[in-house]
């Protein structure tokens, strides 16, 4: 290789990706909005055996941490014990999947809940007569977790924003991409249960 070459590859960088947030502060600037408004968060955490686990659940965002109520023997719980770091995603894929992935840490809080007030006005629409009230919630969910961000992370899917065009699959398309644009369709119907469906915040043993 001559020198014109090996010249030419150091001044080479990678363009800028489609989808990703150009700094950290435009990251966190879109998505903390998304933890005053969005109604479920997705929260991952990992087994004592390294093994994943997923659950989607309430939370109570209080501007600098989620708050989450649980039933002190969720699987969560034993967790988050064992292991306090964990990933949060937040908001409504939609078309260009303009979601928030969040890096956090959590902390078991020893004292009983206290469920603020204003948790039950937020899911209003999903208590009432027949269904999960403030009292018997806060007799079940007595455990709370503080999870604070400790990075977000800058990608959010395939466009620029929410006006983004969306790819359906074709008959050139790639294996890969026909997989890809099937997820997507699912997610978006899993986000549109949680919308509509009135259940309670959490099965059980999440």
């Amino acid at each position: 290789m001559n020198a014109t070459a090996l010249d030419t590859r150091r001044a080479w960088t990678a363009p800028s990706r489609a989808g990703y947030d150009a700094s950290a502060s435009e990251t966190e600037s879109r998505v903390r909005p998304m933890l005053a408004d969005e109604r479920v968060v997705w929260l991952s955490s990992v087994r004592p055996d390294g093994t994943p686990h997923l659950v989607p659940t309430w939370f109570w965002w209080d501007g600098r941490a989620l708050v989450v109520f649980s039933k002190p023997e969720a699987v969560k719980v034993r967790n988050l014990r064992a292991n306090p770091r964990l990933m949060v995603a937040v908001g409504d894929p939609e078309d260009d999947f303009s979601v928030g992935l969040i890096e956090a840490e959590a902390r078991i809080d020893e004292a009983p809940a206290d469920v603020p007030d204003a948790f039950f006005v937020k899911y209003a629409d999903e208590m009432g007569p027949g269904r999960l009230d403030p009292t018997t919630f806060r007799s079940l969910y007595t455990q709370s977790i503080r999870i604070v961000p400790t990075r977000f992370l800058a990608w959010h899917g395939r466009g620029a924003g929410p006006s983004s065009t969306s790819v359906a699959p074709s008959a050139a398309a790639t294996p890969v991409a026909q997989v890809a644009v099937l997820v997507a369709a699912g997610l978006d119907r899993i986000a549109a249960r949680l919308r509509g469906v009135a259940t309670t915040p959490v099965a059980a043993s999440a």
